[in-house]
């Protein structure tokens, strides 16, 4: 639809709204926010979003309106962003123009979405098992049905048969095809077209026909093609759900790290407890020890140490005192703070983060794969051919209109696309099989066909390429000393204190020990911590982590400790520059840190003290080049990154929402796997090929016996059951030998 085309379905659209507005659930106008002068923005949950195309209208549609200065559509997430010249009193007339085109809409809340979204898994689900148990008894009933063609079946018996196949079959069709019956229905009630309507068309049209032959005593009836039919569609629709639902479970999980309410200093001195999206700048917050803060900030009052692993990615605590800036989903470890807001809502980082998550799913939902690519032009081609074959038989054959017709569903029939549907959930199967057995996991239906096209390889630092924890890598020689400060520090749980405890897992802690948020730990005559806390005036800058310890007013005594690389990180990084891959490291820790990882690794390209922002525009740039780029990381600042990417991975020790980002997660302290997955991705896509093109060879075979009248259901089944196994065999191929043990 071209913009001429377009102009005018709006036209039309505007025209029906005019003489009947389409009723909306809600007051829409009540959820506007005023977003400065004479501009209001809206967040909408769009539901019944089925493909790109979907949001591509939505978006075209909203802005041929001049008033309409934002309007973006997430598909993995449903979230419509809208913003326009106006009064919130218009927010229903933007959102009517949404449900006129057969959409409904309700006010977003990405927290509350889940039981809805868990409702609609189940109820494809149920969908699919009906439609696979009808299917499999009807078959059955088929197979007694096509034996008999040779004469020992009587007809009275073959018309029981038919009949007992639509007693399973069309119950079984009115109850799974609901989800695209509905969906094909809103469209067309709203005056467009999208996937499911011929999909409905299809189905529909082959239970009527073989029905009538039912009812008429025939050989020929189609309600096993139908049924199967819908199993297969049915099966890709479920793990396009479950896919997308990937998406939205890692929104969620980010704006889940902040919490809903926060606690206030009053002026009066008092306290009370406020919605966080409710905070204005130069509120001032009380942060307990263990609280998650709720809005970005200065520390105005106390001192303590925060995880901070949201924007630096880095496993260490941060230190903070009066004048320090802090944000959102910062977890405070320490003693209790003082916090002035500066930013609160959707003007955190936290919500930057969530934006650039989405902005990337936003992307990659653009991505289509091989399968549908060829469906897309496959099936506008299948139904022209059967249309015409109607058309000549009925117009030149001589043919009355339903045995024309008849000739034509066996058009459609033959060309059903089991084949071609098993091509690539087969290959996923056996592919996400053998991963499973090196540690990997899949978690996104297009993975496979974007990592074989991977030429660029980033990685983060800190729990990627590394560990992910600090371990002691020099000490003292006195091993008095030693025993000592590892004595204060078995009674903290601050990282490096542990890893100092577990380097001497025989001392047991000292009594009195007392921490001073921030600094370090102190008994009655010796101190373990900072520099500064244990009176050192020059610290040694050698870009690894410290801790000093004193005694009864002696010598200081330094442990220094580093964040190990992966037992097999210089050799993966070896076998993927091997294979022709660029590997650079990108990472939001110090300079001297980065610089030594790079260096142990083997990787000439690195970037330290990179945001979240600052990694997603490096892709970006990457992107640009023509580069198609993996991205590795754990940290929740990797999540818009590992999102961006053409396609990521993320080790099983990440936070929840970095992983839901990613493509696959792997388990285990090598970083082999990602090897593995890359080589069998290439070996996946080849095997996708191959099979996408035995099952058109296959299909298009048949087309001529059908256009001629000569297919029987005898000749369909061993068409279609043949071009099926034809495809299972060749991807089990992929299954054979064993995983690999490591790079080679």
């Amino acid at each position: 639809m071209g913009a001429a085309g377009l102009d005018g379905f709006y036209a039309r659209l505007e025209e029906r709204r005019a003489r009947r507005p389409e009723p909306l659930e809600a007051d829409f106008a009540t959820h506007a926010r005023e977003a400065g002068k004479d501009q209001c923005t809206l967040e909408l949950l769009v539901d019944g979003l089925d493909c790109a195309a979907c949001v591509w209208l939505i978006e075209s549609l909203l802005a041929r309106n001049p008033a309409v200065t934002k309007a973006r559509v997430h598909l993995s997430t449903r979230r419509l962003s809208l913003a326009w010249h106006g009064a919130p009193a218009e927010a229903n007339a933007h959102a009517g123009l949404v449900a006129a085109l057969g959409f409904r809409l309700a006010p977003y809340d990405a927290l509350a979405v889940t039981a809805e979204d868990d409702r609609e898994a189940r109820e494809l689900l149920r969908a699919l098992a009906v439609a696979g148990f009808a299917a499999a008894n009807v078959m059955l009933l088929s197979v007694a049905v096509w034996s008999g063609h040779d004469g020992s079946m009587g007809e009275a018996t073959r018309t029981l048969f038919h009949w007992l196949s639509a007693a399973i079959a069309l119950p079984a069709v009115a109850y799974a095809g609901q989800p695209f019956f509905r969906s094909a229905f809103a469209a067309l009630r709203a005056g467009r077209t999208n996937m499911d309507v011929p999909i409905s068309i299809g189905v529909t049209l082959a239970c009527l026909v073989s029905l009538h032959e039912a009812w008429a005593g025939e050989q020929h009836a189609y309600f096993d093609s139908a049924i199967t039919l819908l199993f297969f569609l049915l099966i890709g629709r479920y793990l396009d759900r479950r896919a997308r639902g990937r998406a939205r479970h890692a929104v969620r999980a980010l704006m889940a790290l902040t919490t809903r309410t926060a606690t206030i200093l009053l002026p009066d001195g008092g306290t009370a407890s406020r919605r966080v999206d409710a905070l204005v700048p130069g509120d001032v917050l009380l942060v307990a020890a263990g609280e998650r803060l709720g809005a970005d900030g200065l520390v105005s009052e106390g001192a303590s140490t925060l995880d901070a692993s949201l924007v630096t990615g880095e496993s260490l605590p941060l230190a903070v005192a009066p004048g320090s800036r802090v944000f959102a989903g910062m977890v405070n470890l320490g003693a209790a703070l003082r916090v002035r807001v500066t930013a609160s809502g959707e003007r955190t980082l936290l919500a930057e983060i969530v934006r650039l998550v989405e902005a990337a799913e936003r992307g990659r939902s653009r991505f289509v794969a091989l399968a549908d690519r060829v469906a897309r032009a496959y099936a506008p081609v299948v139904h022209a051919t059967a249309l015409l074959t109607f058309l000549g038989w009925f117009l030149l054959g001589g043919l009355s209109w339903d045995r024309a017709l008849l000739v034509a569903t066996a058009v459609l029939i033959i060309t059903c696309p089991c084949a071609l549907a098993l091509a690539v959930p087969v290959v996923q199967v056996v592919a996400s099989t053998r991963l499973l057995r090196s540690g990997v996991l899949l978690l996104s239906p297009t993975a496979l066909e974007r990592l074989a096209q991977i030429d660029h390889v980033v990685l983060d630092k800190t729990g990627t390429l590394t560990l992910g924890r600090p371990e002691l890598v020099d000490a003292p020689s006195d091993p008095e000393v030693c025993r000592s400060a590892a004595a204060l520090a078995a009674a903290s749980r601050h990282p490096l204190a542990r890893a100092l405890a577990r380097a001497l897992p025989d001392v047991a802690p000292a009594d009195g020990v007392v921490e001073h948020a921030g600094q370090g730990l102190a008994t009655h005559d010796s101190r373990l911590g900072s520099a500064a806390f244990c009176g050192v005036a020059a610290p040694v800058d050698d870009g690894r982590s410290e801790l000093w310890f004193v005694r009864d007013g002696g010598p200081p005594h330094r442990f220094a400790f580093a964040d190990r690389l992966r037992p097999d990180a210089a050799a993966t990084v070896a076998a993927l520059q091997a294979r022709g891959l660029q590997v650079e490291l990108l990472s939001g820790d110090r300079p001297a840190v980065v610089a030594e990882a790079a260096r142990a690794a083997g990787i000439a390209t690195w970037q330290a003290e990179a945001t979240p922002a600052a990694k997603v525009a490096r892709l970006a740039t990457l992107a640009a080049e023509g580069r198609k780029v993996m991205m590795v990381g754990d940290g929740l600042n990797d999540a818009p990154a590992l999102a961006a990417a053409h396609a990521s991975l993320s080790p099983t020790s990440a936070a929840e929402a970095t992983q839901n980002a990613a493509d696959a997660v792997f388990q285990g302290e090598a970083l082999a796997p990602a090897i593995e997955t890359l080589d069998v991705a290439r070996r996946a896509d080849r095997l996708v090929r191959q099979n996408l093109a035995l099952a058109l060879l296959y299909n298009l075979s048949a087309v001529p016996l059908a256009i001629l009248g000569e297919v029987t259901p005898l000749v369909a089944a061993v068409a279609m059951s043949s071009s099926s196994l034809l495809v299972i065999g060749n991807a089990l191929r992929l299954g054979a030998g064993h995983p690999a043990k490591g790079p080679r």
